[in-house]
Order: C-alpha cells, then sequence, then structure tokens
C-alpha cells in the first residue's frame, strides 16, 4: 500500500520511529531514518536493506535538518510523508524541582524539532500539491498530571500546531494527523528517569501497556486511507488506563 512512497521519519532510533520504519518497509515504502544514534541507524539500515536510507541528526539543529534533506539522494528528494516522531520526557519533578537544561531540552526537541522538519519539507509538499504529515503527540497534551508540566505542555503545542497547519493547508491535497498515545512500553520511561530501568519498570507494572507496534500499525492506518480521507486525530490509551476525579486539596485551615 505504500510502494514508491517516501516517508521521512525522526526518531528512528527506537520506539514508535523504529517500528514504523519496519513496518512502512515491509509494506513497499521507502524509508529515511534519522536519529541521533548513528550506530542504531546502521543496525537498522543492515537490518532492512536497501529500503533505508539513513542520516543521523539531530532535529534540534535546523541546520543539520536542512543539510540532510538538501543532500538526499534524487531518488528521495520527493518526500511524501513526514514523521515528526522524535521526542522525550525528561524529569517527572514539580516544575520547581525540575533542571533548567532539562526543561530546555524538552522544548527544544519535542517544539522546535517538529517546526525545523515541518518547515524544511512542507514547502516542497505544496508546490507538488500532496502530501501527509503525522505529528507524534501525547495524551499529556490534552490531560495533565503531576510532573507533567513542561512536557505537557510541548505535546499540547504539538496538537494545536497540528491543528493550526491543518487550517492552513485547507485547499491543497496535503493531510496532517496528530497521534495521541497514552502508555507505552518503549525507552520513554527509562529516558525520563535517566536510565533507572527499575523506576521505568514500575511505571507499567501490573497493567498491560501499549507497544511501539500499536502505535505504529496505528499511523500506517491513518496514512493508508484514500486521498480525500484526513484523519485529524487519533487518541489512543491501553484498556487498562483511563480517566481519574479531579484531584482536591482539603485544606481546612
Amino acid at each position: 500500500m505504500l510502494t514508491n512512497k517516501t516517508i521521512f521519519i525522526t526518531g528512528a532510533t527506537s520506539g514508535f520511529g523504529l517500528a514504523c520504519a519496519r513496518l512502512f518497509v515491509k509494506n513497499g515504502a521507502k524509508v529515511i531514518a534519522t536519529g541521533r544514534r548513528k550506530e542504531k541507524l546502521e543496525e537498522l539500515q543492515k537490518e532492512l536493506g536497501e529500503k533505508v536510507h539513513i542520516a543521523a541528526l539531530d532535529v534540534r539543529d535546523k541546520n543539520a535538518v536542512k543539510s540532510a534533506i538538501a543532500t538526499l539522494p534524487k531518488n528521495l528528494s520527493q518526500v511524501d510523508i513526514l514523521l515528526n516522531n522524535a521526542g522525550l520526557a525528561l524529569g517527572l519533578s514539580n516544575f520547581d524541582q525540575q533542571s533548567e537544561d532539562d526543561l530546555e531540552q524538552m522544548v527544544q526537541t519535542n517544539i522546535m524539532g517538529v517546526i525545523h522538519c515541518t518547515h524544511a519539507l512542507l514547502p516542497t509538499m505544496i508546490e507538488r500539491n500532496n502530501g501527509h504529515i503525522v505529528n507524534v503527540s501525547s495524551i499529556a497534551g490534552t490531560y495533565p498530571y503531576p510532573g507533567g508540566n513542561v512536557y505537557g505542555a510541548t505535546k499540547a503545542f504539538v496538537t494545536q500546531f497540528s491543528l493550526n497547519l491543518r487550517a492552513d493547508v485547507l485547499g491543497k491535497n496535503i493531510r496532517i494527523t496528530n497521534i495521541e498515545p497514552g502508555m507505552c512500553d518503549t525507552e520513554f520511561s527509562t529516558v525520563r528517569f535517566k536510565g533507572d530501568k527499575q523506576k521505568a519498570d514500575n511505571v507499567y507494572a501490573g497493567m498491560q501497556p501499549l507497544t511501539s507496534e500499536d502505535i505504529a500499525e496505528t499511523i500506517f492506518w491513518t496514512i493508508c486511507r484514500p486521498p480525500h480521507v484526513n484523519i485529524n486525530r487519533v487518541e489512543i490509551m491501553p484498556t487498562q488506563q483511563a480517566f481519574s476525579p479531579f484531584a482536591v486539596s482539603r485544606n481546612n485551615n
């Protein structure tokens, strides 16, 4: 279903991005896999073969993004689908206790990374009057939780940016989709807790979270809809995750 489609994936070294690269190649796509860890990209290319072109870059660096796109091989220069997947959470403390470096890294990666890649690739989609941008947000962009502060705010940006971008491209054959996953067992929590695997595993203890493959299959479904169908938003949670009552501080003083 994706035969001859060229797909640019950020954060392809693990999690959703890696699962998407595998699924897309399996279904005939040509994949441009990007990420910071060159050795992981090389492993992916070895696994999937000539259908994958790799580019080691940090989406926070707009010049690196532009350079990677400008130097794509001719047969990959017309990107049909952009998957803005790169993102991270760092820490789970109250805002006043968060590291400013961590806060800045989340903003630069989750917000500016999406902006850099979209700004670099959207003009050629508009010129060809064809394309699809899929942004990976989170339910954290809609539902707040303690310690989610800046991470949730960055994902709220991604969600609202997707909706506004959809308004911008109205009248063109360009689709915009926002994916909003809930609890999913990837490297996400390990990164959030700075490599503390025990803390990361405790997040999913006693329940069955989503998998990267669940999200990849959802993304695959959205991009394989007929050209006249645009999936605006997909909010997806594991069955064992739902909503809680509002928190109330009962101070009798």
